[in-house]
C-alpha cells in the first residue's frame, strides 16, 4: 500500500491542482473551442463565397463494379441541395432519370444534430451509419425527394460513412401468398442485402437487386480529424485531473 501522503505534500498537490485548473483547464479549452471552430467551418464558413453565400459542390457518384446507378450530388454546406441521378432497371426496361424536388434539401442530419449533444456521438455517426429498417426506408422522407417520383418497387437512402458520401438503391419484388410460411422479415441494417424480406401495408416483399454508389467528400475526413482531436484533448485533460482526485479520495486506515 502506497504511504500516505504527509501534509506538506498534500499541500504541495493542492497548489499543482489549483495551478492545473488556472492555467492547463483554459488553455484546453481554447483548444478545444479553436479545433471545433476549424470542424464546424467544414459545413459552412469554409465553403462561404465572396458575395457570403455559400459555394456549391459538387460530387460524383459512382463504382467500379456497376453502372446501374450513376448521377452527381451537389453539397451546399451541410445540406445536399440536388441529386441529379440516373438508375437502369432492367426489371422495368428502361433508365430512369431522376432529380430532387426544388422545394426538397436533405440535411446530413447523421452529423449536425450530434454535434450539438456530445463530442463522441458526433464522430460515431461519421464511422457508423444509422440502421434503418426497409419499412423505415420506405417511409423517409427522402422517398418523397425525387421527381418523377422512384417506382414503388424502389427504394433509395443516402447515408455518411467516413468521409463518404453514399447512395443505396434497393428494387423489390412482391412475395406470392404461398411462400409466406419462409417469411423471415430483416431486422435494422445499414445494408440490406438482396433476399432481405419485410412487411409493409399488410404486403411482403424481398430484395431482388441491390445497388450501392459512393462518393468522397474531403472535408468530411477533416472533421473526423477534428473531432477525434477534440476528443484526445478532453480525454488528456481528464487523466490528469483524476491524478489528482485519486489523491483527495484516499483514506487511509
Amino acid at each position: 500500500m502506497a504511504a500516505v501522503a504527509s501534509e506538506a505534500e498534500r499541500a504541495v498537490l493542492e497548489e499543482e491542482f489549483k495551478w492545473l485548473l488556472r492555467e492547463e483547464v483554459h488553455a484546453v479549452l481554447k483548444q478545444l473551442k479553436d479545433v471545433l471552430k476549424e470542424a464546424s467551418r467544414r459545413f459552412t464558413l469554409s465553403a462561404t463565397g465572396p458575395e457570403g453565400q455559400t459555394r456549391q459542390e459538387n460530387f460524383k457518384l459512382g463504382s467500379s463494379a456497376t453502372d446501374q446507378v450513376k448521377g452527381v450530388l451537389t453539397l451546399q454546406g451541410d445540406a445536399l441541395t440536388q441529386a441529379d441521378i440516373n438508375l437502369r432497371l432492367p426489371k422495368h426496361n428502361q433508365v430512369l432519370h431522376c432529380t430532387f424536388r426544388e422545394d426538397k434539401q436533405w440535411k446530413l442530419q447523421q452529423l449536425m444534430d450530434a454535434v450539438m449533444l456530445q463530442l463522441t456521438r458526433a464522430r460515431n455517426r461519421l464511422t457508423t451509419p444509422a440502421a434503418m429498417t426497409l419499412p423505415e426506408v420506405a417511409s423517409s422522407s427522402l422517398m418523397k425527394m425525387f421527381t418523377p417520383p422512384l417506382p414503388g418497387d424502389v427504394f433509395a437512402n443516402f447515408y455518411i460513412n467516413l468521409s463518404k458520401l453514399c447512395l443505396i438503391v434497393y428494387q423489390l419484388h412482391l412475395l406470392q401468398p404461398n411462400l409466406n410460411k419462409n417469411f423471415k422479415p430483416a431486422g435494422s441494417s445499414v445494408l440490406h442485402n438482396p433476399g432481405s424480406m419485410f412487411e409493409m401495408n399488410n404486403q411482403k416483399f424481398e430484395v431482388s437487386h441491390v445497388h450501392k454508389v459512393e462518393c468522397v467528400v474531403p472535408w468530411l475526413n477533416d472533421t473526423l480529424v477534428f473531432f477525434t482531436i477534440a476528443l484526445q484533448l478532453c480525454q488528456q485533460l481528464k487523466d490528469k485531473i483524476s491524478v489528482f482526485s485519486s489523491y483527495w479520495n484516499f483514506k487511509p486506515y
